[in-house]
């Protein structure tokens, strides 16, 4: 498993700053009698600023002060709601890990993805807005009413995309594979909460002795590590220091690995007018095209709403 490499003095240097952080933090809370919702998302706001540009740091503050105040009935409290004592006293910690760069998503353990609300931790990856894309483009293709179909998806994680397609196409049979056990639970708690029936396996793709273990799909999709090795340098803190290194990097010396393998795997498990939907590195969606083409595949290659290179639909020639 790739892992990423923090200086351990970096992380004394985190810890320390968001135990003073914690110390101030709390201080400074204290000095209110009493707090309404606005008035803790304008405290939260004004700390985050200090890492955060402006508007990024009031929609984490707005998030923070939604998820301490939601009801029992999903709804949150009005802006002008007093904050108990027992939300007011979980502000310093939560701003503490905020300030140190740790996701809010990590903090709250918890991300939005096709309007569902996802359990996550450090084990899994944070669901991002183009793999919505790439999920809508599956359903968009799919032939309605749906009688059978199964589905297989390569890289857990939360379980984002079996859970979302399960949720979306009632009938068909969803299974999800990673190599990572803690992964794996965390998809099967998504399932249990969002009360869905989805396969989850734990198994090495890379390994392809492991594949048997497999049935044969009508789609395969997979959102891959593709992040080449020499590009942690250039990356956020918030992702390099707590996003799981061997869901993001691949080696430098072949960044297409695992859609080699997908390719390879299709033309054993892939149904008759099957279809592979992978998600791409920006850079390499024209490449990633290419290991498709040359195993024997049709290819499309979408972009998404940043009009980036993306996505590839790829069919197996009869």
């Amino acid at each position: 498993m790739i892992t990423a490499n923090i200086a351990d003095s970096q992380s004394e240097e985190l810890l320390a700053s968001a135990e003073n952080s914690q110390l101030t933090i709390h201080h400074s809370l204290c000095m209110f009698v009493a707090m309404t919702v606005t008035g803790a998302t304008k405290h939260i706001s004004e700390q985050l600023k200090t890492i955060y540009e402006e508007g990024e740091a009031r929609s984490i503050a707005r998030w923070v002060t939604e998820y301490l105040t939601e009801s029992s009935n999903g709804k949150a409290n009005s802006k002008q709601s007093i904050l108990t004592e027992e939300q007011k006293d979980k502000l310093p910690s939560i701003v503490s890990r905020l300030l140190t760069h740790e996701p809010v998503q990590y903090v709250l353990n918890e991300s939005w993805f096709c309007g569902l609300k996802f359990y996550v931790d450090q084990h899994v990856l944070i669901p991002r807005p183009e793999t919505e894309e790439l999920v809508e483009w599956i359903i968009s293709n799919c032939k309605f009413p749906v009688q059978e179909l199964k589905i297989l998806d390569i890289g857990s994680g939360s379980g984002c995309i079996p859970i979302a397609l399960k949720r979306r196409i009632r009938k068909a049979e969803v299974w999800s594979c990673d190599i990572s056990e803690e992964a794996i639970g965390v998809g099967e708690k998504n399932a249990a909460i969002l009360g869905t029936d989805v396969n989850f396996i734990q198994l090495d793709f890379l390994n392809k002795e492991q594949w048997d273990r497999l049935p044969s799909f009508d789609i395969i999709v997979s959102n891959p590590p593709y992040v080449l090795e020499k590009n942690k340098e250039t990356m956020q803190p918030n992702v390099l220091t707590y996003e799981p290194a061997a869901a993001l990097f691949v080696p430098n010396d072949d960044p297409l690995i695992f859609y080699k393998a997908i390719a390879e795997f299709g033309k054993k498990k892939l149904n008759t007018n099957g279809s592979i939907y992978t998600e791409v590195h920006e850079d390499f969606g024209k490449a990633t095209t290419e290991v498709f083409h040359s195993a024997g595949y049709t290819t499309e290659l979408k972009k998404d709403m940043q009009q980036k290179d993306r996505m590839i639909k790829s069919g197996l020639i009869s």
